[in-house]
């Protein structure tokens, strides 16, 4: 599969401004979610929006996408290009992992699992993991819209995964984010950061499950 070019026609259009206004109130919302982690991992960073505008002083970035990565991860980001499932992280190391539109490109439930399983063993006892990602739930008309999902997934299917591979829950949010902000719906700093702030509003817009959970 060409992810290059189908990513390349998904995202023609995009403001890149405004998705960054974007990323970068939701790293801020995460960051203080994840409680203020001095070392953070993102397994499948893509173009770093999160991992360059989140607050932590260690930040690792993972991706196959050695171009993505490697022209857009901030100075001071340590960069690992390869399969997340081969590439070697430290173990009880990190603050926090935040995962974002990925489980649902991987090829079974059983990849998801054993990628949770890798994630926990990275994560340092007391250290903390986020995932958002679409929510079949509310999403299975377009779900498959994108070329590139295969596994199914809700915010209940992904709580059994986490305590599975270890993890304690802490928050479900089966309505988190939009799918996405494009279409009618304008985007501002302002708008971003009052949405996050208004959890009644994800009740109605949000499209995309949000979870965390502690390595205890």
């Amino acid at each position: 599969m060409n992810f290059d070019r189908i990513y390349q026609y998904r995202f023609q259009g995009i403001d890149e401004s405004k998705k960054l206004i974007t990323w970068e109130e939701i790293a801020a919302f995460m960051y203080k979610k994840l409680g203020s982690p001095a070392s953070l991992l993102d397994p499948a960073a893509g173009k770093c929006e999160l991992i360059n505008a989140i607050g932590s002083k260690e930040k690792w970035a993972v991706d196959l996408n050695d171009y993505f990565i490697k022209k857009y991860a901030a100075p001071g980001i340590r960069i690992v290009v390869g399969d997340i499932f081969k590439v070697e992280l430290p173990e009880d190391h990190f603050d926090a992992i935040f995962i974002s539109n990925f489980l649902e490109h991987l090829n079974s439930q059983e990849e998801v699992a054993a990628l949770l399983e890798k994630m926990y063993r990275s994560l340092r006892p007391g250290g903390k993991i986020a995932v958002m990602g679409p929510n079949f739930r509310y999403t299975y008309r377009s779900y498959f819209d994108f070329a590139d999902h295969t596994v199914i997934l809700t915010e209940l299917g992904l709580a059994e995964h986490l305590y599975g591979a270890g993890f304690e829950i802490d928050e479900i949010h089966g309505r988190f984010l939009p799918l996405s902000f494009r279409g009618g719906i304008p985007v501002s700093r302002l708008l971003v950061k009052t949405y996050l702030s208004l959890p009644l509003a994800w009740r109605f817009l949000g499209k995309q499950f949000l979870l965390v959970a502690t390595k205890r």
